[in-house]
């Protein structure tokens, strides 16, 4: 029998030069090729936030992706917070405002 993989949820917040270099988009790009649901988007503060949902393995890499971000990003800092899933909030990963 297979063992059903557990569904994760983490808010992250990421710190450094993280705008101005296409971070939102290769994260979905990102995010799509690992079957990652919810959302990324700018924050005022010059900082990136993204809520990150996916069965555990594929949401750790997701994770790891956003420690390192784009090529041209440098980023200095991930704050991650886990949250509870809620099934069936999102359909697939996108930018937000």
């Amino acid at each position: 029998m297979v063992e059903e993989q557990k569904v994760i949820r983490y808010r992250v917040v990421v710190r450094g030069r993280v705008q101005g270099v296409c971070f939102r988009y290769y994260a979905v790009d990102a995010a799509k090729k690992l079957d990652i649901r919810g959302w990324v988007r700018n924050l005022w503060s010059g900082e990136v936030e993204a809520l990150v949902e996916g069965k555990e393995p594929q949401a750790q890499q997701m994770l790891n992706w956003l420690r390192e971000g784009p090529p041209m990003a440098h980023v200095t800092n991930v704050k991650v917070t886990e949250e509870p899933v809620r099934k069936g909030e999102f359909q697939d990963f996108t930018v937000t405002y």
